[in-house]
């Protein structure tokens, strides 16, 4: 049976040197291709793995080259397995 419970996860991204080097150039400009660089990339790599329409991204984490999306578990897993992608780790809220 397929979890159907939505929850947050964070994405981290394996190594990526266009990533670092964008990161180095701390122009305004070179903040806003880094910016825009990793947000395209990460909605590719969601449109690719995922079914449009089942998840929502809710930010992009410029400093870590990773994003906050809104999935199911199944979904998490088959993140985990896609070549890019370093961890998937569900957001632990702390009371």
């Amino acid at each position: 049976m397929q979890d159907t419970k939505i929850e947050s996860y964070f994405v981290f991204m394996n190594y990526d040197p266009q990533y670092e080097r964008l990161r180095g150039n701390r122009t305004k400009r070179g903040t806003n291709e880094l910016d825009l660089y990793l947000s395209r990339k990460h909605d590719q790599l969601l449109a690719r793995t995922l079914e449009p329409g089942s998840y929502k991204k809710t930010l992009s984490l410029v400093i870590v080259d990773g994003f906050a999306v809104e999935i199911t578990d199944d979904q998490a897993s088959v993140l985990r397995s896609a070549k890019e992608v370093r961890l998937v780790e569900k957001n632990q809220e702390l009371a």
